[in-house]
């Protein structure tokens, strides 16, 4: 089969195309033979190195197909059951993949490959920010970043959803225009304005009661000003790099302030956890709550033009490889 590999870190480039073996699942595990990958901005981390992986080694953990093989002990697939995964293992860039059959789950028929491979990790994302590490309410302020983005577009629909105020942060007037179309209240273009006081002049002085912060490091203090008295601070991604060091005293003078840094597989570790928050999902996107913008499509082949694309700000919503 065809699958992309990297034998060091670094930019776009580093990553081939090149046959290798199709892999056999072992006891608990599936084969996946996919109809659409899922490609997410921590897949640039690890291509670059911020998250380290054993090299030679390929990339991706989302993807979206059919089982045609199954390991000893599997009961909750059979061949040809429809089945989607996202937190791994690593390797997803190909046209098929092995995964632990309680780190999969089970699509909608009604559901295609390239969108639940488009709204499977970002959504999932989007469900626990939303409804676990800081429960929206009816009339919560929130702030979005990236708000035109995958996780962006889907979290600002489901906020809306939930009865939040929400105001996006964008790039550019163009994706202000995308944010405002998904139900954002108030759209900020980071290019151009203070972050924080464009939030403070919405909220007339409060502040909001959360940020969902997925930029890191260059906008890390715009979001903890944004924030009202004991507001929470949800830092789930570091688009622009790590967010450095700091005494935790900050919190404090900024209003006593809630700080997490939450990841997906602590609030899906169980095969029930994690079929809940992806049925919750599948849920408001069937209810049209939620609406999957048709994804940008590329070639497996075309893999390095997608990270490359993705990390210029050039595509907005999701992307995917087609194999």
């Amino acid at each position: 089969m065809k699958a992309i590999r990297i034998e060091a870190t670094g930019g776009p480039e580093v990553m081939r195309l090149v046959e290798v073996e199709t892999p056999s699942p072992g006891p608990g595990q599936i084969r996946i033979r996919q109809g659409a990958i899922g490609v997410n901005f921590i897949d640039t981390y690890h291509r670059g190195g911020l998250y380290p992986l054993s090299l030679p080694s390929g990339l991706g953990q989302e993807g979206a197909g059919v089982v045609d093989a199954v390991g000893e002990g599997v009961t909750r697939f059979k061949i040809g059951d429809r089945a989607g995964y996202c937190t791994g293992p690593i390797g997803g860039y190909a046209e098929a993949h092995v995964v632990a059959a309680d780190r999969a789950v089970k699509l909608p028929e009604a559901m295609a490959d390239e969108i639940a491979a488009a709204s499977m990790l970002k959504g999932m994302t989007a469900r626990f920010l939303l409804r676990k590490t800081f429960p929206v309410k009816q009339n919560n302020v929130v702030v979005v970043y990236s708000a035109a983005g995958g996780v962006g577009q889907i979290a600002t629909q489901w906020a809306k959803h939930l009865g939040a105020t929400v105001i996006g942060i964008v790039g550019s007037d163009a994706k202000a225009e995308i944010a405002k179309a998904l139900g954002a209240d108030h759209a900020i273009v980071s290019s151009r304005e203070d972050i924080a006081k464009r939030v403070r002049e919405i909220t007339i002085g409060v502040g909001a009661d959360v940020v969902y912060d997925s930029v890191g490091k260059d906008s890390f203090m715009a979001s903890l000003d944004s924030l009202k008295p004991t507001g929470m601070m949800v830092s789930f991604g570091n688009s622009s790099g790590a967010v450095p060091e700091f005494s935790p005293l900050l919190l404090m003078q900024k209003g006593s302030l809630f700080l997490t840094r939450p990841t997906l597989f602590h609030y899906a570790a169980s095969a029930e956890a994690l079929q809940e928050t992806a049925d919750d999902l599948f849920g408001v996107i069937a209810s049209s709550a939620v609406k999957i913008a048709a994804p940008q499509r590329y070639k497996l082949a075309d893999a390095a033009q997608a990270h490359a694309d993705l990390q210029a700000r050039k595509t907005t919503g999701s992307v995917v490889l087609i194999p």
